[in-house]
C-alpha cells in the first residue's frame, strides 16, 4: 500500500501530484530577498510547470505575498506575475477554457478580491490571466462601488478603465471629482477618453467651477470631508487654472466651447483686462485696434460689456465710458452714476467713438520715418493676391530660379479665447514688389492651388526664403491646412535669420578695462526685441510694431496695416543683403546658410544621456545649479557646452553683474522666487498660473531674457531657446535659498541700493515721490479723508511742517518721474493708471513723510520695516564693506 501510495495509485485511480505552491513561494520569495532575479526566473519557470493547477496556484502564492514597504525594486507579487505570463505564452494549453465554467467563476472572483489599493500596480496582469473582462457586469460594478466605499478612487478608475465599465456607472462624478481633488485630473482624463457623454460631463464640470461663486474648500466641506488637498492641487484648482484644462479638454474630445461659459467668460475677461493694459498703461495699441479687439472678445456678454465700463471709468474718463455703454445699449440701473450723468451731457459728436475712418497716406510722416525703419516699396508695388489667377500671377515670379523671398505672416489674436489661429495674411516680399496673400479672401484660402503653391514654394531648393522664427510660423499654418499634419510640408532653400541673430549675439565682444572680450548677455541693455532689434543693430532703426496686433481678418485692411505688412516681409531681405555683404563685422561665416546647417548638427548633441543626478552637483561643500550657461565669444573645445554648476575650481566667474542688468522670466511654479529676485531690484516676469510652459520661451526670444524653471518643463524650454537661456533649479528648496542660488550663479553684485528699486506689483522701475501733503491732498480731493478726520493729528495744508522730499535708499537704480505728469483731475499717470490711495491707512498718513508711486500700476509704496527684514535674509550675497554693514545695523 505504502508503494501504491508513492506511485498515485489507489484502487486504481491516479491522484494528480505537483508542487506545494506555499513551497513554491517560499523558494522565490527567498530569491527575490537576495535580489537574484536570474535564478528567480529559472526557478519560476520550473516551478509554475510542476503545480498541478497553475492558474489556481498562482492566487494561492498571491493571497499569501506581501511585499515589505521600503524593499526596493518590482515587487514580489509583480514579479511573479510577469514570469507567470512568460510561462503562459510557452504554454498555450493552460487557459480558462479547460476548466469547469462554476470553478471558472471562484477563480474569478478570488481574482477580483486581490485589486486593492495596495497591489494596483498589478491590475492589467490580473485581469489578463484570469479574463475578468468576461465577468458578469453587474459583479463588476457592486465591485466598484465597494472601492468608491472604502475611498480607492484611483483603482477604481483603474479597473473602470481596463474593464471598460464607464458607461455602466451611475455617476462619473464619484470616480472624477475626488480624483481631481487628489491631484489626478490625468486619470480622471483617462477614465472618460472614448465615451462622448463622460467627456462631456466632465468638460462641463470643470466649466461649473469656474464660476466666481464657486469654492472648492465648501464642495470639500460638504461632500469630501475625508479629502485633503495639497498646496499643489489648490493651485490647480484655481479659476485660471480650471479654465485652462477645460479649454484644452474641449479641443482634445472636440466639444464646443458654447457648452463652457464659465471658462469661456473668464478667458474674455482676462483678454479685456490684457487690451485696457495695451491701450492705456503700455500704450503700445492704436485705438482702432484696440476697438477692433474689444468688441471681438466682448461679443454679446453684456456681463463684460458692464465691465468694460466700468474699466474705462477708471482708465480713461467718464466720456470714453459713456460712449461705449450708448454703443452696446447698456440698461442705465447696471451703470456708474457718472457714467449715466456723462451721457446726458455729451455733445452729438460724441454720443458715439469715433469710427477711425480717416483717410491714410501709403508715406508716413517725416518723424515716424526718422524713428523707424521703412521698407523702401511704392504702393503700386503691392500686389493684393485674393484670387487663384492673381496667385498664379505670383507663382511664375517668385518661383523663379535664384529668386531670394522675405517671408512673413499674419493672423488674428485671440488672446486665448479660441482654441487655434488661423493665419489670415502671407507677406511674400522680393526686392521689386511685395505679394499679400489673402487666405481670408473666398474660396482662396481652401483652393487646392494655394495649398499647391505652398508646398511648391518651401520645396523648392533654388529659391532662398528668408525668415525669423519661421518654425513658429510654420506651425500655424496646420491651423488653416490640416492636411500638413499627414503629409508635413517638404521645406528646402529656407534660412531662418532667427539663428543667424543667435549667432549674432553669441559673437558680440565688448571690451573690459584690461582690454579682454567679456561674457555679455544676450540683447543687455536693449529696449528692443526679436525681429525688430535685429534690424536696429543691423539697418539703424527698430521697426514699427504698432499693428502687430492687428485684427487681421477683417477686410479690407488698413493701409496702415498693409504697410506694416510690407515692412515686416521686405526688412528680411535688406538684413539678409547687408549680412552677407559685410558677414566678419557681426562675428559670422560667410556663408550665412552654413549656420541652419551646423543648427542641424547640434541636434544629435543635445539627446546625449545626462548624469542621474542632473538637476544638482556637490563639490565639497558647495552646490551648484545645472543646466544653465552663459552666452560667450568663441571658445575652446573644452569650454564648449560647459554648463553652469560644472565648471571646473581654475574657471573664471562670470563677469559681475548689477540686479538691473539680469533680466528672467520665471515658470509659474517659480512664482515666489521671482517676487524676491524683483524685490532685489531684478528684471523679473512671472507668469501666471495658467500661462503654459511655451509663454517663457516666447518671452525669452521676444525679450531676450533668462528662463529660470524647474522639473519636466526644463528639457521643452531649453529647446526652444538658445544655449544657456534657461536654467533648471530645484523645486524642493525654498524661494529665498532659490534666489540666493542664482544670484550667486550670475555673480550679481546686489548692495542696499538695489533692494526695492522695482515695483513689486508690475515690475517697473520708475516711480514719481511724493510728500505727507501732497498724500493728504489727494486723500481729501478722493473722498478718502474729511477734512475734519484725525484734524489733531494731520499737519495742515498751511504748514507741512518742513517736509522736504527726499528719495529713498534706492533712488538712485530707479527712474523718477515728475509730479506735473499726473493729471490733476483724475490723478492718474499718462498710461491711464490711478494712484492706489484705497490702499493707504489713514493711521499712517501722520507717521510716514514720505511715499512714492509706480507710475505704471499706481501701487503706493513707503519705507518700513520690511526694508530691514530683506536685508537680513540677502545679507550674504550684499556687496557691502564691513563699514557699511556695521552702518545699516547688519552683524
Amino acid at each position: 500500500m505504502k508503494h501504491q501510495l508513492m506511485c498515485g495509485c489507489v484502487c486504481g485511480y491516479v491522484i494528480p501530484t505537483g508542487l506545494d505552491p506555499a513551497a513554491l513561494r517560499t523558494q522565490l520569495f527567498g530569491l527575490w530577498r537576495g535580489n537574484d532575479l536570474q535564478r528567480f526566473h529559472l526557478e519560476a519557470q520550473e516551478g509554475f510547470s510542476k503545480l498541478k493547477d497553475p492558474l489556481e496556484s498562482l492566487l494561492t502564492i498571491i493571497e499569501c505575498s506581501a511585499t515589505p514597504k521600503k524593499v526596493r525594486g518590482p515587487s514580489f507579487t509583480l514579479l511573479i506575475l510577469k514570469e507567470f505570463q512568460k510561462w503562459l505564452q510557452e504554454h498555450p494549453q493552460v487557459t480558462l477554457a479547460t476548466i469547469p465554467k462554476k470553478k471558472v467563476t471562484g477563480l474569478q472572483n478570488r481574482a477580483l478580491l486581490l485589486l486593492d489599493e495596495s497591489q494596483s500596480n498589478f491590475v492589467e496582469g490580473i485581469i489578463e490571466i484570469y479574463q475578468l473582462s468576461t465577468l458578469d457586469w453587474e459583479t463588476l460594478r457592486l465591485h466598484i462601488t465597494k472601492l468608491l466605499g472604502l475611498k480607492c478612487y484611483k483603482l477604481a478608475a483603474v479597473l473602470c478603465i481596463k474593464l471598460n465599465l464607464q458607461n455602466e456607472l451611475y455617476c462619473m462624478e464619484e470616480i472624477c471629482i475626488p480624483l481631481i481633488f487628489q491631484d489626478k485630473l490625468s486619470l480622471a482624463e483617462n477614465c472618460v477618453t472614448g465615451h462622448a457623454l463622460l467627456q462631456q460631463q466632465l468638460v462641463t464640470l470643470l466649466d461649473s467651477w469656474c464660476h466666481p461663486n464657486f469654492s472648492v474648500k465648501d464642495m470639500l466641506s460638504k461632500h469630501f470631508p475625508h479629502l485633503t488637498m495639497s498646496k499643489q492641487c489648490l493651485v490647480q484648482t484655481q479659476p485660471k487654472m480650471l479654465s485652462k484644462h477645460v479649454f484644452r479638454l474641449a479641443e482634445k474630445f472636440n466639444i464646443d466651447q458654447s457648452l463652457c461659459p464659465n471658462a469661456l467668460r473668464k478667458r474674455r475677461l482676462d483678454a479685456l483686462r490684457f487690451l485696457m493694459y495695451k491701450r492705456f498703461v503700455n500704450k503700445s495699441m492704436s485705438d482702432e485696434n484696440w476697438s477692433d479687439h474689444v468688441q471681438t472678445v466682448l461679443a454679446d456678454d453684456l456681463e463684460l460689456q458692464i465691465m468694460l465700463v466700468e474699466m474705462l471709468l477708471n482708465f480713461s474718463g467718464r466720456v470714453q465710458a459713456a460712449q461705449w455703454s450708448l454703443r452696446y445699449n447698456l440698461p442705465s440701473h447696471r451703470l456708474p452714476s457718472a457714467v449715466w450723468r456723462a451721457q446726458q451731457s455729451l455733445s452729438p459728436e460724441l454720443l458715439y467713438p469715433n469710427n477711425f475712418s480717416r483717410k491714410e497716406k501709403w508715406a508716413p510722416s517725416k518723424a515716424h520715418s526718422q524713428k523707424f525703419y521703412q521698407a523702401p516699396v511704392t504702393q503700386e508695388n503691392v500686389q493684393h493676391v485674393d484670387t487663384v489667377e492673381a496667385l498664379q500671377s505670383c507663382s511664375d515670379i517668385l518661383l523663379k530660379d535664384g529668386s531670394v523671398v522675405g517671408f512673413d505672416m499674419e493672423w488674428q489674436p485671440n488672446f486665448g479665447t479660441l482654441s487655434s489661429q488661423k493665419v489670415a495674411l502671407i507677406q511674400l516680399a522680393t526686392f521689386d514688389q511685395v505679394f499679400l496673400i489673402d487666405l481670408c479672401a473666398n474660396g482662396l484660402g481652401q483652393h487646392p492651388e494655394t495649398i499647391a503653391f505652398i508646398r511648391s514654394l518651401f520645396s523648392r531648393q533654388n529659391v532662398l526664403k528668408l525668415g525669423y522664427g519661421m518654425a513658429g510660423d510654420l506651425k500655424c499654418l496646420v491651423s488653416n491646412w490640416p492636411q500638413l499634419v499627414d503629409e508635413p510640408l517638404k521645406r528646402d532653400g529656407m534660412l531662418d535669420l532667427f539663428h543667424v541673430h543667435q549667432k549674432m549675439q553669441c559673437s558680440r565682444k565688448v571690451n573690459t578695462a584690461q582690454g579682454g572680450p567679456r561674457k555679455v548677455l544676450v540683447g543687455e541693455k536693449s529696449s528692443e526685441k526679436g525681429l525688430s532689434l535685429m534690424v536696429q543693430q543691423v539697418l539703424g532703426k527698430p521697426l514699427d510694431k504698432t499693428e502687430q496686433m492687428s485684427n487681421w481678418e477683417r477686410r479690407p485692411l488698413r493701409l496702415s496695416q498693409i504697410r506694416y505688412a510690407v515692412t515686416d516681409a521686405y526688412c528680411l531681405l535688406d538684413v539678409y543683403s547687408t549680412l552677407s555683404s559685410n558677414p566678419s563685422d557681426y562675428g559670422l561665416p560667410s556663408d550665412l546658410s552654413s549656420l541652419k546647417q551646423d543648427e542641424k548638427n547640434r541636434v544629435p548633441k543635445e539627446k546625449k544621456k545626462k548624469p542621474k543626478n542632473h538637476k544638482m552637483k556637490k563639490t565639497g561643500m558647495k552646490e551648484e545649479c545645472q543646466g544653465a550657461q552663459w552666452v560667450s565669444p568663441p571658445c575652446s573645445d573644452t569650454e564648449k557646452g560647459r554648463l553652469c554648476g560644472e565648471n571646473s575650481p581654475r574657471d573664471p566667474p562670470p563677469p559681475p553683474l548689477a540686479p538691473q542688468q539680469l533680466r528672467v522670466v520665471c515658470d509659474n511654479m517659480l512664482q515666489g522666487l521671482g517676487r524676491y529676485l524683483r524685490c532685489l531690484g531684478v528684471d523679473v516676469v512671472i507668469l501666471e498660473n495658467d500661462d503654459d510652459h511655451r509663454v517663457a520661451a516666447k518671452l525669452a526670444q521676444d525679450e531676450y531674457r533668462i528662463i529660470l524653471t524647474c522639473g519636466q518643463p526644463y528639457q521643452t524650454l531649453r529647446s526652444q531657446v538658445a544655449e544657456g537661456r534657461c536654467l533648471s533649479l530645484d523645486s524642493s528648496e525654498k524661494a529665498r535659498d532659490q534666489a540666493v542660488r542664482v544670484l550667486k550663479h550670475f555673480n550679481v553684485q546686489l548692495t542696499p541700493c538695489d533692494i526695492f528699486s522695482r515695483c513689486q506689483a508690475c515690475n517697473s522701475d520708475q516711480y514719481v515721490a511724493l510728500t505727507r501733503h501732497d498724500i493728504i491732498r489727494m486723500l481729501k480731493q478722493k473722498g478718502f479723508l474729511k477734512s475734519t478726520d484725525m484734524s489733531s493729528t494731520l499737519p495742515s495744508e498751511e504748514d507741512p511742517m518742513g517736509e522736504e522730499l527726499e528719495l529713498p535708499r534706492y533712488g538712485p537704480q530707479c527712474r523718477w518721474a515728475s509730479l506735473c505728469d499726473l493729471d490733476p483731475l483724475t490723478l492718474s499717470f499718462p498710461g491711464g493708471a490711478p494712484i492706489q490711495l484705497h490702499t493707504v491707512p489713514l493711521t499712517l498718513v501722520p507717521k510716514v513723510p514720505h511715499y512714492f508711486v509706480c507710475t505704471r500700476c499706481g501701487k503706493i509704496f513707503w519705507e518700513g520695516s520690511h526694508f530691514g527684514r530683506v536685508l537680513s535674509m540677502f545679507q550674504e550675497v550684499l556687496n557691502i564693506t564691513d563699514e557699511e554693514r556695521t552702518t545699516i545695523g547688519l552683524k
